[in-house]
């Protein structure tokens, strides 16, 4: 559908069904309906996503980069496929609407099948919501509980934002925090910004304030994560593993960082008939 305050069509992305957005003042996003995968975010003619070059796009693999949902299981944190079964279903998009604050929102919806149900007996419907408004993405994760029996998950916003050179950056925020650094298997607390050039995979607990990424001098983007986020990874592949990663190139891990929004160190439990739903907001700078 065509508004004055945006467009909203169905395209083909690499052979996968896709919704495009643009609003009248030029910002856009690219969602995949494989995972209801944001794929790409221009703001201020800049992209502020990155999509490796060498993603995957068979409709069966998971997609390297944009915004993938990681649902109902973080990772390899449980007996599912790793990260979960969302990322890789496809999911029913509604018709997308306008905002009043000149922007644009689109839901896309996922329920459980019997495909799902083999795997994870429960219940559920997720909703994923994307506000796309000048100079902001708001991505919203909400879980639904349709059976009679308690529905614990573990989830995350699993954000690859895309920087002019990672090694220049610093994430403002955490600071102070102890956290559980993945690589070395410590809980350090972090000592001012955290900054990149080796493997980084890192859990923190969620900041109250949002978080500044800062590229050199300049500001970048900010990231603000809602209180039902219980957790922050923060995750760069850096040299070494990057050139193992067949759906990677090998300096690919210089342009990316992943700043994710989390519910994983305990599984949220969503008595049945309620409904869980956590946002991450992203401002361009």
């Amino acid at each position: 559908m065509t508004d004055s305050v945006f467009q909203a069509r169905a395209i083909d992305w690499q052979g996968l069904p896709a919704i495009a957005l643009k609003l009248g003042q030029g910002d856009s996003a690219l969602i995949c309906l494989q995972g209801a995968q944001v794929l790409s975010w221009v703001s201020q003619g800049q992209e502020r996503l990155f999509l490796s070059p060498l993603a995957a796009h068979d409709g069966r693999a998971a997609i390297r980069g944009g915004i993938p949902v990681c649902f109902p299981q973080f990772n390899q944190r449980g007996p599912l496929v790793k990260h979960g079964f969302a990322r890789i279903m496809h999911w029913a998009a509604d018709e997308a609407q306008a905002l009043d604050d000149n922007g644009v929102q689109l839901k896309l919806r996922l329920k459980d099948t019997e495909a799902t149900r083999t795997v994870w007996l429960h219940e559920f419907e997720a909703v994923l919501t994307v506000q796309l408004t000048p100079g902001q993405l708001r991505v919203e994760l909400a879980v639904n509980n349709g059976g009679t029996q308690d529905l614990p998950f573990t989830a995350a916003l699993h954000s690859y934002l895309r920087v002019p050179d990672v090694e220049q950056v610093a994430l403002r925020g955490l600071q102070d925090l102890t956290y559980w650094d993945a690589v070395a298997d410590t809980h350090p607390r972090q000592q001012g910004a955290v900054c990149f050039g080796v493997e980084t995979d890192s859990v923190y607990p969620r900041a109250a304030q949002p978080l500044q990424l800062q590229s050199g001098d300049q500001p970048w983007l900010q990231i603000a994560q809602d209180a039902a986020w219980s957790e922050t990874v923060v995750w760069n592949p850096g040299p070494a593993l990057c050139a193992t990663l067949k759906d990677m190139e090998p300096a690919g891990w210089q342009q990316m960082l992943c700043v994710e929004a989390a519910a994983i160190d305990a599984a949220v439990i969503v008595a049945p008939g309620q409904c869980w739903k956590a946002a991450q907001h992203l401002t361009a700078h």
